[in-house]
């Protein structure tokens, strides 16, 4: 084991634009050898109901981290310095058959999960957080959960189908991987199929604060009075308002800016996370990269606080 973390490319001897792009520019797990935190792709959108196009989420953030610093300023850390973080690449998912794209996504976060390390999954349509939330708590038992998400997810079933990207967090909560009654959703809004949606929602035993209720320190509140170890945190990235992510596979109005939603991430310092995931990223409706880039800086703060959960 090395004494110390093998780092990223130093961005004033290497040009941003070049090299082969891993998140950050951080080494490969094959280069580390390790990873007390590692990114891992899970490249998959079969699960989608609408617009498609996450599955290229994972390739467009980890270009858009490029201009990512090793120096976390609001969390006061150098997260590259402190633990050994290392891109993990992709799982490889089937892209036809969801429970067989489902199952290596799994796997590789469950080895990963057992050589120690602490997982941050980029997506990938929001389907993919169930394989990456089994993972976790194969290792670490129930998990209390942190959703930021336009929509709840709890729905049953789509067009027949049980495991679609807006039904993973019912299942989540009915095979006991999460703890619906430990659990926050952040961000809700949009117009629902029925005026009972949020109220069978709340009967799983979710608590949620809708995003036309966002505040900062309602959030914090909430946060502290519902989540305990071990956490993990689910990003989606239509949490944040259109203008600020418009490339994303059923974006809502109204939603967070990328400030409020990184005010929330940077509150969680004291929480013990043991996983997190980035979804819904869809490069095909980003043109400008500003979606990409709101999702790397979202995923930095994430890898920040894992850091630092595992230093703990």
């Amino acid at each position: 084991m090395a004494d110390q973390p093998v780092g990223p490319l130093d961005s004033l001897r290497y040009p941003r634009y070049a090299g082969i792009r891993t998140f950050a520019r951080l080494p490969t797990l094959e280069q580390a050898g390790r990873a007390d935190v590692a990114i891992l792709g899970a490249p998959y959108d079969g699960a989608t109901s609408f617009r498609p196009g996450a599955r290229f989420g994972p390739s467009a953030i980890r270009e858009a981290s490029v201009l990512l610093r090793p120096y976390n300023e609001p969390l006061r850390m150098a997260p590259f310095a402190e633990a050994q973080v290392a891109d993990a690449g992709d799982a490889g998912p089937d892209p036809i058959d969801v429970g067989a794209a489902h199952a290596a996504i799994q796997a590789a976060a469950g080895d990963l999960h057992a050589a120690g390390a602490r997982v941050l999954g980029l997506g990938g349509d929001h389907s993919v957080a169930l394989p990456f939330l089994r993972a976790a708590a194969e290792r670490h038992g129930t998990l209390s959960l942190l959703q930021l998400d336009a929509h709840t997810d709890t729905w049953d079933e789509y067009y027949g189908h049980k495991v679609t990207h807006g039904t993973i967090m019912r299942r989540a909560a009915e095979e006991g991987v999460i703890d619906p009654r430990a659990s926050l959703q952040v961000g809700l809004r949009g117009p629902l199929y029925a005026e009972t949606d949020l109220e069978e929602n709340a009967e799983l035993g979710f608590n949620t604060v809708l995003a036309r209720e966002f505040e900062l320190e309602r959030v914090v509140g909430a946060i502290g009075a519902t989540l305990r170890p071990p956490v993990y945190v689910s990003f989606d990235i239509d949490c944040l308002d259109p203008a600020h992510a418009p490339g994303t596979g059923t974006p809502e109005a109204g939603g967070l800016t990328s400030r409020e939603a990184l005010s929330v991430l940077r509150s969680l310092v004291a929480l013990d996370i043991v996983s997190a995931d980035l979804v819904e990223v869809s490069p095909p409706y980003d043109p400008a990269g500003v979606t990409a880039n709101a999702a790397a800086a979202i995923a930095y703060d994430l890898l920040s606080l894992l850091v630092r959960s595992s230093r703990r």
